[in-house]
């Protein structure tokens, strides 16, 4: 079972680096210091750890999001991959422990299981990738130790942060209209890459981009948000998505010029891929 898991998620990150993400690090163009051979080794070094069944004995969630957040940062000592991870790492949980289940119910058990431990050790995933923009709270910052559960964390997060939402709403909008956008767009147009840029361009367009906000505030965001809008509207009316490429590398390099990465909405398209793969593996066993 796990290595169906891991290659789901090593395809999937691979995937998305392939596709043409406007402000974001893509084959089409490094940036924000860093390249595309960092998200590559990345995705290596932590697919065996997130996904591994019973090497490093058993583990819950939280240390399972730790040890990969520890063995992406040993190798490419920046933040790459801790959206992805927080959001890959449930799942990966959820195949493995309620494998009889389908997952979208499996994920539910596994969010409404998670302990004050599993906060801690993401809480010390957190400090030790230092994401820019955290900023401080009032109480259960995460420079504490936590008082409360993971999920509770990220229902408090959830207002302003996205993968915080999704664990609030059991990824509701990632099964329910991303993985059908996503699967939709691959028959329609038979590329992948270009299917995965509407992900892309409908989580940039659907919610301020959250790494957006953090680094640079809500109106930058918001701002962001309204281009996208166009972009995504623009780009689902085409039958040849390849016509729209000088479109979006243009406002690709806008972006990276103001320093703008929607690095969140990035996240959330790895995981819509990975989400297809994973169905794909469930139906090929059923």
């Amino acid at each position: 079972m796990h290595s169906k898991i891991q290659t789901a998620y090593l395809h999937a990150c691979l995937a998305e680096l392939e596709a043409l993400k406007p402000g974001n690090v893509h084959v089409f163009a490094d940036g924000h210091g860093m390249q595309v051979q960092h998200f590559v080794e990345s995705a290596q070094v932590s697919a065996p750890v997130l996904c591994d069944d019973g090497q490093f004995g058993r583990r819950h969630l939280g240390q399972r999001i730790l040890d990969a957040l520890q063995a992406t940062y040993a190798k490419v000592a920046c933040n790459t991959n801790l959206g992805i991870v927080l959001l890959a790492a449930p799942l990966v949980q959820a195949a493995l422990d309620y494998a009889e289940l389908p997952l979208k119910d499996a994920l539910q058990r596994v969010l409404q299981q998670t302990t004050v431990e599993d906060a801690a050790n993401v809480y010390a995933a957190i400090r030790l990738v230092k994401p820019a923009g955290m900023g401080e709270r009032s109480e259960h910052d995460i420079s504490q130790a936590p008082q409360i559960t993971l999920l509770e964390a990220m229902q408090l997060a959830s207002t302003q942060d996205e993968i915080g939402r999704q664990y609030h709403e059991g990824y509701a909008r990632l099964f329910d209209v991303a993985l059908p956008l996503y699967l939709e767009q691959c028959q329609r147009w038979e590329r992948p890459a270009w299917a995965l840029t509407a992900v892309y361009l409908y989580w940039l367009s659907s919610v301020p981009d959250s790494h957006i906000a953090r680094k640079y505030g809500l109106q930058a965001a918001l701002e962001v948000q309204q281009i996208a809008a166009h972009h995504c509207q623009s780009l689902l009316a085409l039958d040849n998505p390849k016509t729209y490429l000088p479109a979006l590398l243009s406002w690709d390099q806008d972006l990276k010029n103001a320093r703008l990465n929607p690095g969140t909405s990035a996240d959330l398209t790895v995981i819509t891929a990975m989400l297809a793969l994973m169905q794909t593996n469930d139906e090929a066993a059923g």
